[in-house]
């Protein structure tokens, strides 16, 4: 069993930065982790993933504001988020899966608990 665990998160104003952080208590070598989204009523979104080879994607709705980075152990990723608006408020949830390519359906990997993050206009 792999535990996902999320940190950060917390309000900013409109314009304002916020960084999360993730780890994986994984000892594969290969993964791929991403951050997703989720509003209450609306459909979760994917907003970036990044793969052992630190291989990245992101959301069109977050590219040029937001980065996904490797931290400083294996299996620890940052979510880097610059000028936030209040349509990034949502809870945002860290996901890991023991594989080198980024897989299309995440139901079934390792989920974290979500962190909130409220951005206020």
């Amino acid at each position: 069993q792999v535990k996902v665990t999320e940190h950060g998160g917390g309000s900013v104003q409109s314009g304002g930065s916020l960084r999360l952080s993730c780890v994986a208590s994984a000892t594969y070598r290969w993964y791929c982790m991403a951050w997703f989204r989720q509003v209450p009523g609306k459909e979760r979104e994917k907003v970036a993933s990044i793969n052992s080879d630190a291989m990245t994607t992101y959301a069109s709705s977050v590219k040029g504001r937001f980065t996904i980075s490797q931290g400083n152990f294996e299996r620890m990723i940052y979510l880097q988020m610059n000028n936030l608006t209040p349509e990034d408020t949502a809870t945002y949830y860290c996901v890991y899966s023991g594989t080198y390519y980024c897989p299309q359906r995440w139901d079934d990997k390792y989920w974290g608990q979500g962190v909130q993050v409220a951005v206020s206009s």
